[in-house]
Protein backbone atom coordinates (compact mmCIF):
# COMPACT_ATOMS: atom_id res chain seq x y z
CA UNK A 1 0.00 0.00 0.00
CA UNK A 2 1.56 3.30 -1.13
CA UNK A 3 0.83 6.82 0.11
CA UNK A 4 2.79 9.04 -2.25
CA UNK A 5 4.23 9.37 -5.72
CA UNK A 6 7.78 8.46 -4.74
CA UNK A 7 8.94 5.66 -6.98
CA UNK A 8 11.25 4.36 -4.23
CA UNK A 9 8.48 4.12 -1.69
CA UNK A 10 7.96 0.64 -0.42
CA UNK A 11 4.72 -0.98 -1.59
CA UNK A 12 2.98 -3.32 0.79
CA UNK A 13 0.18 -5.54 -0.63
CA UNK A 14 -2.72 -6.17 1.69
CA UNK A 15 -4.53 -9.41 1.00
CA UNK A 16 -4.74 -11.21 -2.35
CA UNK A 17 -5.49 -8.66 -5.09
CA UNK A 18 -5.77 -11.25 -7.86
CA UNK A 19 -9.17 -11.82 -9.48
CA UNK A 20 -10.28 -15.35 -9.00
CA UNK A 21 -11.64 -17.27 -11.98
CA UNK A 22 -15.16 -18.50 -11.47
CA UNK A 23 -15.65 -22.20 -11.80
CA UNK A 24 -19.22 -21.89 -13.15
CA UNK A 25 -20.94 -19.71 -15.75
CA UNK A 26 -23.03 -16.90 -14.30
CA UNK A 27 -26.58 -17.45 -15.56
CA UNK A 28 -29.14 -14.76 -14.84
CA UNK A 29 -32.39 -16.00 -13.35
CA UNK A 30 -35.32 -16.66 -15.65
CA UNK A 31 -38.08 -14.07 -15.89
CA UNK A 32 -40.47 -16.52 -14.25
CA UNK A 33 -38.52 -15.94 -11.05
CA UNK A 34 -40.03 -12.47 -10.88
CA UNK A 35 -43.84 -12.73 -10.55
CA UNK A 36 -45.66 -9.90 -12.29
CA UNK A 37 -42.62 -8.97 -14.37
CA UNK A 38 -41.88 -9.63 -18.03
CA UNK A 39 -38.97 -9.39 -20.42
CA UNK A 40 -37.54 -5.91 -20.84
CA UNK A 41 -38.81 -4.30 -24.03
CA UNK A 42 -35.54 -2.43 -24.61
CA UNK A 43 -33.20 -3.97 -25.58
CA UNK A 44 -34.22 -7.63 -25.16
CA UNK A 45 -37.63 -7.82 -26.85
CA UNK A 46 -36.82 -5.10 -29.41
CA UNK A 47 -33.64 -6.89 -30.47
CA UNK A 48 -35.54 -10.12 -31.06
CA UNK A 49 -38.20 -8.37 -33.11
CA UNK A 50 -35.55 -6.56 -35.11
CA UNK A 51 -33.77 -9.81 -35.94
CA UNK A 52 -37.04 -11.47 -37.00
CA UNK A 53 -37.88 -8.42 -39.13
CA UNK A 54 -34.48 -8.62 -40.85
CA UNK A 55 -34.97 -12.31 -41.67
CA UNK A 56 -38.44 -11.63 -43.10
CA UNK A 57 -37.15 -8.68 -45.14
CA UNK A 58 -34.33 -10.75 -46.63
CA UNK A 59 -36.77 -13.55 -47.46
CA UNK A 60 -39.13 -11.08 -49.11
CA UNK A 61 -36.31 -9.56 -51.17
CA UNK A 62 -35.22 -13.02 -52.31
CA UNK A 63 -38.76 -13.75 -53.49
CA UNK A 64 -39.05 -10.46 -55.37
CA UNK A 65 -35.71 -11.07 -57.11
CA UNK A 66 -36.37 -14.71 -58.01
CA UNK A 67 -40.03 -14.20 -59.01
CA UNK A 68 -40.51 -10.61 -60.25
CA UNK A 69 -44.08 -9.37 -60.42
CA UNK A 70 -45.44 -9.49 -63.99
CA UNK A 71 -46.47 -6.24 -65.62
CA UNK A 72 -50.16 -5.75 -66.24
CA UNK A 73 -51.69 -5.05 -69.61
CA UNK A 74 -51.76 -1.45 -70.87
CA UNK A 75 -54.75 0.53 -69.63
CA UNK A 76 -57.40 1.16 -72.25
CA UNK A 77 -59.81 3.99 -71.38
CA UNK A 78 -61.94 3.15 -74.43
CA UNK A 79 -62.72 -0.36 -73.21
CA UNK A 80 -66.32 -0.04 -72.03
CA UNK A 81 -66.58 -3.76 -71.15
CA UNK A 82 -63.77 -3.66 -68.60
CA UNK A 83 -64.91 -4.46 -65.05
CA UNK A 84 -62.57 -2.83 -62.51
CA UNK A 85 -61.64 -4.86 -59.48
CA UNK A 86 -58.88 -4.23 -56.90
CA UNK A 87 -56.20 -6.64 -55.77
CA UNK A 88 -57.32 -9.53 -53.60
CA UNK A 89 -56.14 -7.94 -50.33
CA UNK A 90 -58.46 -4.96 -50.89
CA UNK A 91 -61.51 -6.94 -51.99
CA UNK A 92 -63.09 -6.74 -48.53
CA UNK A 93 -62.91 -2.92 -48.55
CA UNK A 94 -64.20 -2.90 -52.15
CA UNK A 95 -67.20 -4.96 -51.06
CA UNK A 96 -67.69 -2.83 -47.95
CA UNK A 97 -68.16 0.25 -50.14
CA UNK A 98 -71.05 -1.52 -51.87
CA UNK A 99 -73.04 -1.80 -48.64
CA UNK A 100 -75.99 0.59 -48.21
CA UNK A 101 -74.55 2.16 -45.06
CA UNK A 102 -71.12 2.70 -46.66
CA UNK A 103 -72.04 4.11 -50.07
CA UNK A 104 -74.16 6.85 -51.56
CA UNK A 105 -74.88 9.47 -48.92
CA UNK A 106 -72.77 7.48 -46.42
CA UNK A 107 -69.68 7.13 -48.63
CA UNK A 108 -67.57 9.20 -46.21
CA UNK A 109 -68.49 6.79 -43.44
CA UNK A 110 -67.49 3.84 -45.62
CA UNK A 111 -64.26 5.38 -46.89
CA UNK A 112 -63.00 7.08 -43.73
CA UNK A 113 -65.19 6.22 -40.76
CA UNK A 114 -65.38 2.42 -40.65
CA UNK A 115 -61.79 1.70 -41.86
CA UNK A 116 -60.52 4.40 -39.52
CA UNK A 117 -62.20 2.80 -36.51
CA UNK A 118 -60.96 -0.67 -37.44
CA UNK A 119 -57.36 0.28 -38.08
CA UNK A 120 -57.36 2.68 -35.13
CA UNK A 121 -58.54 -0.13 -32.84
CA UNK A 122 -55.77 -2.33 -34.22
CA UNK A 123 -53.17 0.31 -33.40
CA UNK A 124 -54.57 0.91 -29.91
CA UNK A 125 -54.99 -2.80 -29.10
CA UNK A 126 -51.66 -3.07 -27.16
CA UNK A 127 -52.67 -0.11 -25.01
CA UNK A 128 -56.30 -1.11 -24.44
CA UNK A 129 -55.70 -4.80 -23.73
CA UNK A 130 -52.80 -4.95 -21.31
CA UNK A 131 -53.59 -8.30 -19.76
CA UNK A 132 -50.67 -10.54 -18.80
CA UNK A 133 -52.36 -13.71 -19.98
CA UNK A 134 -51.04 -14.93 -23.34
CA UNK A 135 -53.40 -17.85 -23.99
CA UNK A 136 -56.13 -16.66 -26.35
CA UNK A 137 -58.93 -18.59 -24.62
CA UNK A 138 -58.13 -16.71 -21.39
CA UNK A 139 -58.67 -13.37 -23.19
CA UNK A 140 -62.26 -13.65 -24.43
CA UNK A 141 -62.78 -10.01 -25.46
CA UNK A 142 -59.62 -9.64 -27.55
CA UNK A 143 -59.97 -13.12 -29.04
CA UNK A 144 -63.63 -12.57 -29.93
CA UNK A 145 -62.87 -9.29 -31.69
CA UNK A 146 -60.03 -10.93 -33.58
CA UNK A 147 -62.18 -13.86 -34.79
CA UNK A 148 -65.07 -11.54 -35.73
CA UNK A 149 -62.72 -9.33 -37.75
CA UNK A 150 -61.20 -12.33 -39.49
CA UNK A 151 -64.62 -13.79 -40.34
CA UNK A 152 -65.80 -10.40 -41.61
CA UNK A 153 -62.78 -9.97 -43.90
CA UNK A 154 -63.14 -13.51 -45.30
CA UNK A 155 -66.88 -13.08 -45.86
CA UNK A 156 -66.49 -9.72 -47.64
CA UNK A 157 -63.64 -11.06 -49.79
CA UNK A 158 -65.56 -14.15 -50.90
CA UNK A 159 -68.73 -12.12 -51.53
CA UNK A 160 -66.83 -9.58 -53.60
CA UNK A 161 -65.24 -12.25 -55.79
CA UNK A 162 -68.55 -14.04 -56.30
CA UNK A 163 -70.15 -10.75 -57.32
CA UNK A 164 -67.34 -10.15 -59.82
CA UNK A 165 -67.83 -13.58 -61.39
CA UNK A 166 -71.58 -13.05 -61.55
CA UNK A 167 -71.07 -9.69 -63.26
CA UNK A 168 -68.81 -11.35 -65.83
CA UNK A 169 -71.56 -13.87 -66.62
CA UNK A 170 -74.29 -11.25 -66.88
CA UNK A 171 -72.29 -9.03 -69.23
CA UNK A 172 -70.77 -11.92 -71.19
CA UNK A 173 -67.32 -10.48 -70.60
CA UNK A 174 -64.17 -12.57 -70.74
CA UNK A 175 -61.25 -11.12 -68.74
CA UNK A 176 -58.45 -9.81 -70.92
CA UNK A 177 -55.79 -12.08 -69.47
CA UNK A 178 -57.91 -15.14 -70.28
CA UNK A 179 -58.48 -13.92 -73.85
CA UNK A 180 -54.75 -13.44 -74.34
CA UNK A 181 -53.98 -16.85 -72.86
CA UNK A 182 -56.47 -18.49 -75.23
CA UNK A 183 -55.02 -16.61 -78.20
CA UNK A 184 -51.49 -17.65 -77.24
CA UNK A 185 -52.60 -21.28 -76.84
CA UNK A 186 -54.35 -21.27 -80.22
CA UNK A 187 -51.31 -19.77 -81.93
CA UNK A 188 -49.08 -22.38 -80.30
CA UNK A 189 -51.34 -25.20 -81.52
CA UNK A 190 -51.21 -23.74 -85.04
CA UNK A 191 -47.43 -23.55 -84.87
CA UNK A 192 -47.37 -19.76 -85.01
CA UNK A 193 -44.98 -17.59 -83.00
CA UNK A 194 -46.32 -15.64 -80.00
CA UNK A 195 -48.17 -12.46 -80.90
CA UNK A 196 -46.22 -9.26 -80.37
CA UNK A 197 -47.91 -5.87 -80.13
CA UNK A 198 -44.68 -4.11 -81.05
CA UNK A 199 -42.92 -6.19 -83.65
CA UNK A 200 -39.50 -4.89 -84.51
CA UNK A 201 -38.30 -4.70 -88.06
CA UNK A 202 -41.79 -4.58 -89.60
CA UNK A 203 -43.22 -1.57 -91.36
CA UNK A 204 -46.37 -0.07 -89.89
CA UNK A 205 -49.44 -0.13 -92.10
CA UNK A 206 -50.65 3.41 -92.65
CA UNK A 207 -54.31 4.42 -92.57
CA UNK A 208 -55.93 5.08 -95.94
CA UNK A 209 -58.02 8.26 -96.01
CA UNK A 210 -57.91 8.87 -92.24
CA UNK A 211 -60.24 11.88 -92.60
CA UNK A 212 -63.05 9.82 -94.07
CA UNK A 213 -66.46 10.32 -92.35
CA UNK A 214 -66.49 6.58 -91.66
CA UNK A 215 -64.00 7.16 -88.85
CA UNK A 216 -66.55 9.31 -87.02
CA UNK A 217 -69.22 6.70 -87.67
CA UNK A 218 -67.00 4.06 -86.06
CA UNK A 219 -66.68 6.25 -82.97
CA UNK A 220 -70.47 6.48 -82.73
CA UNK A 221 -70.80 2.71 -83.20
CA UNK A 222 -68.27 2.15 -80.35
CA UNK A 223 -66.03 0.14 -82.67
CA UNK A 224 -62.97 1.97 -81.39
CA UNK A 225 -63.49 0.53 -77.90
CA UNK A 226 -62.01 -2.76 -79.14
CA UNK A 227 -60.00 -1.75 -82.21
CA UNK A 228 -58.42 1.38 -80.72
CA UNK A 229 -58.57 5.00 -81.75
CA UNK A 230 -55.71 4.35 -84.19
CA UNK A 231 -57.22 1.02 -85.38
CA UNK A 232 -54.11 -0.82 -84.18
CA UNK A 233 -56.19 -2.99 -81.87
CA UNK A 234 -56.70 -2.84 -78.11
CA UNK A 235 -59.07 -5.58 -76.97
CA UNK A 236 -59.67 -6.66 -80.55
CA UNK A 237 -57.63 -7.21 -83.69
CA UNK A 238 -55.99 -4.44 -85.68
CA UNK A 239 -57.98 -3.15 -88.65
CA UNK A 240 -54.99 -1.72 -90.45
CA UNK A 241 -54.55 -3.69 -93.66
CA UNK A 242 -57.90 -5.46 -93.15
CA UNK A 243 -58.72 -4.77 -96.82
CA UNK A 244 -56.06 -7.28 -97.86
CA UNK A 245 -57.95 -10.03 -96.03
CA UNK A 246 -61.65 -9.15 -96.31
CA UNK A 247 -63.77 -7.54 -98.97
CA UNK A 248 -66.45 -4.93 -98.35
CA UNK A 249 -69.18 -7.59 -98.28
CA UNK A 250 -67.15 -9.74 -95.90
CA UNK A 251 -66.64 -6.80 -93.52
CA UNK A 252 -70.33 -5.92 -93.70
CA UNK A 253 -71.15 -9.53 -92.87
CA UNK A 254 -68.92 -9.39 -89.78
CA UNK A 255 -70.65 -6.20 -88.65
CA UNK A 256 -74.08 -7.79 -89.02
CA UNK A 257 -73.32 -11.32 -87.82
CA UNK A 258 -70.23 -11.02 -85.64
CA UNK A 259 -67.18 -13.25 -85.74
CA UNK A 260 -65.36 -15.13 -83.00
CA UNK A 261 -65.31 -13.02 -79.84
CA UNK A 262 -66.65 -10.01 -81.72
CA UNK A 263 -70.38 -9.47 -81.02
CA UNK A 264 -72.93 -8.27 -83.54
CA UNK A 265 -72.24 -4.54 -83.92
CA UNK A 266 -75.04 -3.79 -86.38
CA UNK A 267 -77.71 -3.45 -83.68
CA UNK A 268 -75.41 -1.30 -81.55
CA UNK A 269 -74.67 1.00 -84.46
CA UNK A 270 -78.38 1.34 -85.30
CA UNK A 271 -79.31 2.04 -81.68
CA UNK A 272 -76.65 4.77 -81.57
CA UNK A 273 -78.27 6.54 -84.52
CA UNK A 274 -76.30 5.31 -87.55
CA UNK A 275 -78.11 4.64 -90.81
CA UNK A 276 -77.59 1.69 -93.14
CA UNK A 277 -75.72 4.00 -95.54
CA UNK A 278 -73.30 5.00 -92.80
CA UNK A 279 -72.75 1.38 -91.79
CA UNK A 280 -72.10 0.47 -95.42
CA UNK A 281 -69.71 3.41 -95.58
CA UNK A 282 -67.76 1.94 -92.65
CA UNK A 283 -67.42 -1.38 -94.50
CA UNK A 284 -66.37 0.38 -97.71
CA UNK A 285 -63.75 2.47 -95.92
CA UNK A 286 -62.32 -0.54 -94.08
CA UNK A 287 -62.10 -2.42 -97.37
CA UNK A 288 -59.74 0.33 -98.57
CA UNK A 289 -57.34 -0.28 -95.68
CA UNK A 290 -54.63 -2.12 -97.57
CA UNK A 291 -50.89 -2.27 -97.34
CA UNK A 292 -49.04 0.01 -99.69
CA UNK A 293 -47.83 -1.90 -102.71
Amino acid sequence: MAHGHNSKEKVVYVGDSRIRKRSEIATPPDYTSYPGKSEAFIPNFLLKEWMVGCVMLVGFLVLTISEPAPLGYPADPTNASFIPVPDWYFLFLYQLLKMPYASGDYVVLGVVGIPGVLFGALLLAPFLDRGKERRFYRRPIASSLMFLSLIGVIYLTVTSWQGYEEELKLTGTTPEHIVREEEARDRALEGLPPKSNAAKGTAEVALVAPDDPAMESMKVATCLACHGTDLKGQNGPSLRGIGDKLSQDDILGVIKNGKGNMPVMYDTAKSNGLSDEQITGIAAWLAKQKKAQ
